[in-house]
């Protein structure tokens, strides 16, 4: 089979390959390489006095074609008539390439045709047309510069239309004709694609599928080539077309260029000196965190992301990957920069709790911790802390592994042992004699969490549970102040063995995005007396984005069923819920709902004001607890609130401070460090 060739872009070397990619990412380049275009003047029967043939005048233009453009003066006899314009053409030849004031002169042109490279008629008068609409300085009965022509034969070929074009002078009776004699391109039948491994054949169809049937025009082709490194360059591929051939039959033949991942490589960096020191973590812990892998078209997108998945392991000051080629097979090589973060300490700090409504140093709590990020090199963490307030304790020992060896699901597991003390007024109140009661409970948990689709996560886990109540020395106690049971069992203890499911959407991940959660606990009386019971909660946020505003709506209900202990009741009223009560002042029941909208605006710096509104209701269900503990304190079961605040972005998290009303028109002051649940 015969080829023509017209190469559009070629890269000739794996370095090029990627430094022209690697532009491509950051500018759009221009697809159709330069090449020369000169124009050629040649005479029949005008020669120099030494009787040698004179010499070609050739120009340089830049032009998206390999063409060839010759001008000549053609005499249909062998008359020495003498034609305007003689002596100058004359000079031209004897200047070769030399470009003198004599290329400005001007000469008379009678008629200005358009011919097959035959001199015939074309026999498509579109494209006759179309190489006539792009004559500028070219008309009949006008005085033109050799420049000017060579400008013209530039403009026909940039139509797109033709492979090649020469303008031909001759000398007429009437005066001297130019004719431009084109070759149009071949019509459009077929398409080759070589080396696209990921580029779909849909969008390259859907690229072309315009031209097919059609005289190949260059200027479509560069756009249906823009298109697909577009593609490319949107998902962040290492991808280009580096050629373009025209086969005979109108079959087109593209080849792409997509630089593959050879090797990746860890390399870890001293945090001071930034040189190459040995690591802690195992190599083999980071790569699996990767979802690039080798054989695969390298993504600078899917690198970024790679990047971010393993600082979000906690274990890394900095990443960074250096895609580099690899000797001349046109892949590419990665290698990941890695400076660990000093891998355990000791740490101190404080918080605050919701728990705790009166008091001079009203719900401060101190904390005292010591974590491991990264034990065995495996990113296992291991975290002992302890916490103390007025009331509140909590010593907390947990171990996480976020992914167990040898799973592909990313599966984590997650074993906790926990003594702590919490405060016992968010269902029963303070009571009336100022007596402080307590809830104490030792628990010990296993828990498997894993992604099971794209911003969705599921948790699975067992955890039994030793709960009861105490007085303020510390005794365990049945009952509080109006004898309501603090226990369902009736003992000074409840014990309870829980399967837990949970799943939950999370968005972006910010506090505005949607965010969906459902929790499910169920009860498993595996000795008769642990408590049988069901338990479900679920959570709903919503954002949307007004401008600089933003309008934040969420709703959260539940519903227990069976025998729970009074005290796992659902509380309602409070920072966390309806703002202007104290907490757990609305109700506290089996069901609840709450709802709340709030607007929240910039105003300076890192200060936001926000106005807010909630409600809260047990849905009538606080008498259906043991000993109607609400009812006992005269909750009203439901209540709404509303306000204003701010809130300040700190290293702790984002402060809040709020003034709420609620429903008797009482004002209350909330402080809180963090997101609202």
């Amino acid at each position: 089979m015969n080829t023509q060739t017209r190469s559009i872009r070629r890269l000739d070397s794996p370095t090029q390959m990627l430094n022209s990619m690697t532009q491509l990412m950051i500018v759009k380049s221009p697809l159709l390489s330069s090449v020369s275009l000169s124009l050629i003047l040649t005479s029949q029967s005008i020669k120099s006095d030494s009787g040698a043939e004179s010499d070609e005048l050739t120009h340089g233009l830049n032009s998206p074609l390999l063409c060839c453009a010759s001008l000549s003066l053609n005499r249909p006899n062998e008359s020495t008539q003498s034609v305007e314009g003689k002596d100058v053409i004359q000079q031209q030849f004897q200047k070769g390439h030399s470009v003198s004031r004599n290329a400005e002169e001007r000469v008379l042109i009678s008629e200005v045709l358009v011919r097959t490279k035959d001199g015939e008629e074309l026999e498509r008068k579109d494209l006759e047309m179309e190489a006539l609409a792009a004559l500028k300085a070219c008309r009949a009965n006008s005085a033109l510069t050799i420049r000017e022509v060579q400008e013209d034969v530039h403009r026909i070929i940039e139509s797109g239309y033709f492979c090649s074009c020469t303008p031909v002078a001759v000398d007429t009776r009437d005066g001297i004709r130019l004719m431009f004699q084109v070759e149009p391109n071949q019509e459009f039948r077929g398409l080759v694609c070589e080396n696209a491994n990921v580029l779909p054949s849909k969008f390259i169809q859907e690229a072309f599928r315009n031209g097919f049937g059609k005289v190949i025009n260059i200027k479509r082709l560069e756009e249906a080539i823009t298109s697909i490194n577009g593609w490319y360059m949107e998902r962040g591929l290492f991808g280009i077309v580096s050629d373009i051939d025209t086969l005979s039959g109108g079959i087109v033949r593209l080849q792409v260029a997509e630089a593959e991942v050879n090797n990746i490589s860890i390399r870890f960096l001293d945090r001071k000196t930034g040189e190459p020191t040995k690591g802690k973590t195992r190599i083999e812990t980071i790569l699996r965190q990767l979802t690039t892998k080798k054989g695969q078209v390298y993504s600078m997108l899917q690198g970024k992301r790679d990047v971010d998945t393993v600082l979000a392991m906690g274990i890394m000051e900095d990443v960074s990957i250096i895609p580099q080629p690899a000797g001349e097979s046109g892949k590419v090589d990665l290698i990941m920069n890695c400076v660990e973060r000093p891998s355990g300490g000791f740490s101190a700090g404080g918080g605050i709790s919701s728990g705790i409504t009166s008091g001079p140093l009203s719900g401060l709590i101190g904390s005292f911790a010591y974590s491991h990020r990264n034990l065995l090199g495996r990113n296992q963490k291991l975290n002992v802390s302890l916490e103390r307030g007025q009331i509140d304790s909590i010593f907390r020992i947990n171990y996480t592994d976020p992914w167990i060896e040898g799973d592909d699901k990313r599966t984590s597991r997650s074993i906790m042992v926990q003594n702590s003390r919490t405060p016992g007024n968010l269902v029963h109140g303070n009571q009336p004699d100022n007596s402080n009661l307590t809830i104490g409970r030792v628990t010990a948990g296993l828990e498997y969490s894993r992604p099971f689709r794209p911003k969705w996560s599921g948790t699975a886990g067992l955890i039994f549970q030793h709960a009861g109540a105490r007085d303020e020395q510390g005794n365990p106690i049945i009952k509080d102040f109006y004898s309501s049971p603090l226990t369902a069992s009736g003992k000074t203890h409840d014990d309870t063995l829980l399967a837990k499911l949970e799943s939950i959407y999370t968005g972006s991940g910010d506090h505005g995005s949607t965010m969906f959660a459902f929790n499910m606990e169920q009860g498993l009386p595996v000795l008769p007396e642990w408590l049988f019971f069901n338990r479900v909660n679920a959570r709903i946020r919503k954002g949307i984005h007004i401008g600089p505003s933003r309008f934040l709506f969420s709703l959260s209900g539940g519903h227990v069923v069976g025998k729970f202990s009074p005290h796992e009741a659902f509380a309602i009223g409070g920072t966390n819920s309806v703002r202007g009560y104290e907490e757990g002042a609305v109700g506290s029941g089996r069901s609840y709902v709450v709802g709340s909208g709030e607007i929240s605006f910039p105003m300076r710096g890192p200060v936001e004001g926000v106005v807010f509104a909630d409600y809260g209701t047990d849905l009538g269900s606080g008498s259906t607890v043991p000993g109607d503990p609400a009812g006992a304190r005269l909750k009203p079961g439901s209540g709404h609130g509303y306000g204003f605040g701010v809130r300040v972005d700190s290293p702790l998290g984002p402060l809040r401070l709020e003034y709420a009303f609620n429903d008797k028109n009482i004002g209350r002051f909330h402080f809180g460090v963090g997101l609202r649940n």
